[in-house]
């Protein structure tokens, strides 16, 4: 729960709003209106609360192509502060394991191996546990099959169709947007964690995927770059079934559309 404010209904009015912008990314006053069935007044109201708390900030809403005339929209996003009322209860904890792991082997290289191999198996294990709804789902909804498994653990997870830059024609990739990470603030010492994460991806969906930006490098959401079926996956990938068969080591440039595109 956020920081309390005046009035019980009045903080759960205003951690709805919060809650609402960490699940669906950054939100203009209208969108959380609809999205909460509040008026813009009311909403606006909570924002500019949640603002004066340091838990929320304006920023200009990207748009993508030509842009109409007037104003551009103001949309809302959570600050650090603001994701860390949320779960960021053991990152002490977790962080002083891991620097344990680290110097328990001598450090340096052999200490940074060893925090790959633990941070390998632990996203190995959350793999699994997604392993079998993926391959209940076909070829062309496994990123979002992917989204909804992270959701349901904390990761408010949402996919974004984008063109894939070859053609009008060419199937379109998809934007796979983590808006919140439990284990940021641990990641921003230990980026093996976000490797880890990314290669059980590539596994799990059975293809090169490209991570575009992080949480835990400053960037608002996670977002990786996953090709549309029928592009070449990575080698050492263990692909679900459908999944387009290994094509290589090399590591394909995701297309500008998708940069463009990041959430």
């Amino acid at each position: 729960m956020l920081p309390a404010a005046e009035g019980d209904g009045h903080q759960a009015t205003r951690d709805r709003v919060a809650r609402s912008i960490l699940d669906h990314g950054p939100s203009s006053a209208a969108d959380l209106a609809t999205r909460l069935g509040l008026t813009a007044a009311a909403v606006r109201r909570h924002l500019d609360g949640l603002a004066a708390a340091g838990l929320v900030d304006a920023r200009e809403q990207r748009v993508y192509g030509s842009r109409g005339r007037g104003r551009p929209a103001k949309v809302f996003a959570l600050t650090e502060s603001g994701r860390d009322a949320f779960y960021q209860a053991y990152d002490q904890l977790a962080a002083d394991a891991l620097r344990w792991i680290s110097e328990a082997v001598g450090g340096g290289k052999a200490g940074e191996e060893a925090v790959t191999a633990f941070a390998r198996a632990r996203f190995g294990r959350q793999g699994d546990r997604y392993r079998g709804a993926l391959e209940q789902a076909g070829p062309e909804s496994r990123a979002e099959a992917l989204a909804q498994a992270l959701s349901a653990d904390g990761y408010a997870a949402t996919v974004r169709r984008v063109p894939s830059g070859a053609s009008p024609a060419a199937p379109a990739g998809a934007q796979l947007c983590q808006h919140h990470c439990p284990v940021a603030h641990i990641a921003e010492q230990f980026p093996q964690l976000c490797e880890a994460e990314t290669e059980v991806f590539s596994q799990l969906l059975g293809t090169h995927v490209q991570r575009l930006a992080t949480i835990a490098h400053g960037d608002g959401v996670c977002t990786t770059y996953v090709p549309a079926p029928g592009a070449a996956s990575s080698a050492g990938t263990r692909p679900l079934p459908g999944a387009v068969p290994t094509a290589g080591t090399s590591t394909p440039s995701e297309p500008a559309s998708a940069r463009r595109n990041l959430a």
